[in-house]
């Protein structure tokens, strides 16, 4: 394998370089090379952009009569990428640049314009300044003067940035993060404030609920209904105050009917006996019988015909008698 490595080439003893024959190449005689575009161009044919850095085969030949402090110039033949038109440029070595011939327009020259106008005004006013001394007298105060402008341009710009440069954005972020975080802890402890007060005030309510329940008193067993006589109660003494239970309030505006028993007794239906006759009716007997009897027939009697025999049942109701004597009689 290492035969096949070998970078020395064998010459004869006889060999003589001199014999060798010369190739008479033309000075124009072009090669082709492998180059990407220099700059931004676009295709005066078809419009198509050619962006800068795109590769092409292009043919390469030196600039007859054309050199720059004895460097030589090249020339290069590229195509348009869309309708294969020939587009042709050339070196620029005294601006260290290329030049477009033709075929295509240079994109975005505004810096290499300004740079060349530049150039251009700066040459104007040396060649003024030459023949003119007042012209340069001109100049430097104008010189002066635009000197000023920026120092003082450049004092205002530094003091804004020491201005600026007091300003601790580091502290005012903490200080920030401090307040949020207290602000979350007060409302944390707000929160635990209201919650704490509304266990008390159920806690309170439970309590004031069971010593209401406790307080209240037990029923008392109801008393056995005993039949009194209607005249008893009139003998009947009153219990002191001391005695009387506390009412409630309800209890105090709605009351309680604790006579029910004893009034019961008073009204008596009274005995009827058997009716000999349709018009004939029982009459009470008793100490007040005749006097209710009266007023019955006398309300019979005042009724018209028609409306007697309606009364008479009503009139029935007030026939009843004062005391168990009536009873017993």
């Amino acid at each position: 394998m290492s035969e096949r490595k070998v970078l020395n080439k064998y010459y004869p003893p006889d060999f003589d370089p001199s014999k060798i024959p010369k190739l008479k190449l033309p000075k124009d005689r072009q090669y082709v090379v492998r180059l990407m575009a220099p700059f931004n161009m676009r295709c005066k044919t078809c419009g198509e952009y050619i962006y800068k850095g795109k590769k092409f085969n292009a043919r390469k030949e030196t600039v007859q009569n054309e050199s720059y402090l004895g460097l030589p110039i090249f020339r290069f033949y590229i195509k348009c990428t869309r309708c294969l038109a020939e587009i042709t440029f050339k070196t620029d070595p005294e601006n260290t640049d290329y030049a477009m011939e033709h075929g295509a327009t240079r994109n975005f020259q505004a810096e290499k314009l300004l740079e060349e106008e530049e150039k251009r005004l700066q040459k104007e006013r040396e060649d003024e300044e030459l023949n003119n001394p007042m012209k340069v007298l001109e100049n430097r105060t104008k010189d002066s003067k635009l000197e000023m402008e920026v120092l003082e341009n450049l004092q205002e710009l530094k003091d804004l940035n020491q201005r600026q440069a007091h300003v601790d954005f580091e502290s005012m972020l903490q200080q920030y993060k401090d307040y949020e975080e207290q602000q979350k802890q007060r409302e944390l402890e707000e929160d635990e404030q209201e919650m704490k007060a509304m266990l008390e005030k159920a806690q309170s309510r439970r309590l004031l609920e069971d010593s209401d329940s406790d307080d209240d008193p037990a029923p008392a067993p109801a008393k056995p209904f005993v039949k009194v006589k209607p005249t008893d109660i009139l003998q009947e003494v009153p219990e002191p105050e001391a005695k009387k239970p506390k009412l409630e309030s309800w209890e105090r505006s709605v009351g309680k009917l604790t006579h029910k028993a004893k009034l019961s007794g008073l009204v008596t239906t009274a005995k009827r006996k058997p009716s000999n006759g349709a018009g004939s009716r029982d009459v009470p007997s008793g100490p007040g019988a005749g006097s209710r009897s009266a007023d019955t027939i006398s309300g019979d009697a005042a009724l018209p015909c028609g409306s007697r025999t309606g009364a008479s049942s009503l009139s029935l109701l007030g026939a009843y008698s004062d005391s168990e004597d009536s009873k017993s009689d």
